[in-house]
């Protein structure tokens, strides 16, 4: 991996705030198309860019800035309707949402070429993540059944309009999609030579078949997607050479569920295109229903800017904490905020919502910065940590980042289930790790017959 320079970061950082204000100008002389094709040139350009210097596809800050940068491009494209000019504060706070992350990762940095650590060929880890992934399925499959005997139907079979959105059992859902972690698991395991015996193959068939079942019998096309993105996010990470075939391969599988389950939610084309407001009517559904999922986030977060009467001072961030504790049951005025939207159907969000929600222009900066320092993080566990399991907590911040357009994932109740619930896993994993080396480094001083390279193991 090339050296990073202060040199490159300048060029970066540069060439982004001329195409942002440039972007910003056209948008005020009403140019939409040459606004957003601004900004989307550019994140491209940096996406290759720092991919290619990191040799690395799903490198973090490149995934955030082919998200964050790209889909503000393609939402300055104005092409529905329901988009209009965005207010300055908003550009502002799109700005300093990357400058700020850009800061986070990049401070303290230290310039050297770090290789990350190879996962060993280990009969006693690839049991533990063995044990995972059948904890995992025993206890989704469980909890499915469970909540499918309590709310009394299955979304995929249902005729209920978002019937998904019914089908919860407050504390027991977590439990439910946590399959989508399996696959993920999955390729850790076999890469640590797991696999083993018909057995084992039968049952990791069974486990991974049922993260996809799960998502497809609760009618959700999010976390099917999340799940198939994290397993190649992973198996991108622990290969030194990755296919790109193999990933396409892997995107065309999935277009055609992912079709099915939107006839299975019942949103017809018609549906959908009275929903979205094309300004073009005879755009395709396929290219519509995309482009709005990414665009149409914006325009929330511009709706919430201009609406806004008071901040919340952290009450919407904390959300996951009064979920996880059930104190949003005995205070229920803790999570009644309204939801400023384009449309009430249209109810997905950027990551940054709920800071600029509960603190204004300052809170976007400080979330970027502090999503910085955690993606700079990831990385470095990645590098140094023999666990393969780190893994998975840079797979799950690679989807967070890739999807920043998407929802206020820092503020959601399941990405610190799923955070805490990959933390168990790493201490099960990995617990007597330090044990081994102090013993070692013990043995090494009692008999003086090791030197740094032995400690260092």
């Amino acid at each position: 991996m090339r050296r990073r320079r202060r040199d490159d970061i300048i060029m970066e950082y540069g060439t982004y705030m001329l195409m942002f204000l440039a972007s910003y100008i056209a948008s005020l002389a009403r140019l939409y198309y040459v606004s957003g094709i601004l900004l989307i040139v550019e994140a491209l350009y940096l996406y290759v860019h720092l991919a290619r210097e990191s040799e690395n596809l799903v490198e973090l800050r490149a995934l955030f800035t082919l998200a964050w940068v790209g889909g503000q491009g393609l939402a300055c494209l104005r092409l529905s309707r329901l988009q209009g000019d965005w207010s300055y504060v908003t550009w502002m706070c799109f700005f300093l949402a990357y400058i700020g992350f850009g800061i986070g990762y990049e401070w303290g940095r230290q310039y050297r070429d770090e290789e990350k650590r190879e996962i060993e060929r280990d009969a006693v880890l690839a049991g533990r993540l063995y044990l995972c992934i059948v904890g995992l399925f025993a206890v989704s499959v469980l909890c499915f059944v469970f909540e499918a005997v309590k709310v009394g139907f299955i979304p995929l079979f249902s005729d209920k309009p978002h019937a998904y959105s019914y089908f919860h059992v407050s504390g027991v859902h977590y439990f439910t999609v946590s399959c989508i972690l399996i696959p993920a698991i999955t390729v850790l395991y076999l890469k640590a030579g797991g696999g083993k015996g018909m057995g084992k193959k039968a049952v990791l068939v069974l486990a991974n078949l049922t993260a996809a079942a799960v998502p497809i019998l609760c009618v959700s096309r999010f976390q099917l997607l999340f799940a198939a993105g994290f397993a190649v996010v992973t198996y991108i990470m622990v290969n030194k050479t990755v296919r790109l075939r193999t990933i396409a391969a892997v995107v065309l599988a999935l277009i055609p569920v992912y079709v099915i389950l939107t006839v299975f939610r019942h949103h017809d084309v018609a549906y959908l295109n009275s929903i979205f407001e094309m300004k073009y009517g005879k755009m395709p559904i396929f290219v519509t229903q995309p482009y709005m999922y990414v665009a149409n986030n914006f325009e929330n977060f511009n709706c919430m800017v201009e609406q806004l009467t008071a901040h919340t001072w952290g009450i919407r961030m904390l959300f996951p904490v009064f979920a996880l504790t059930g104190l949003k049951f005995v205070f229920p005025e803790l999570t009644g905020q309204a939801l400023y939207l384009t449309k009430p159907e249209l109810t997905t969000l950027t990551m940054f919502y709920d800071a600029y929600y509960d603190f204004g222009i300052g809170g976007v900066f400080l979330l970027a910065v502090l999503i910085g320092v955690a993606a700079k993080q990831c990385i470095r566990l990645v590098k140094r940590s023999s666990n393969p399991v780190s893994y998975l907590f840079y797979g799950q911040m690679a989807i967070y980042l890739g999807l920043a357009f998407f929802t206020t994932w820092f503020s959601n109740p399941t990405t610190w289930f799923w955070l805490a619930l990959t933390g168990l896993m790493y201490w099960f994993t990995g617990y007597d790790k330090k044990k081994k080396r102090d013993d070692k480094i013990e043995e090494c001083l009692d008999t003086s017959g090791c030197g740094d390279s032995d400690i260092q193991a």
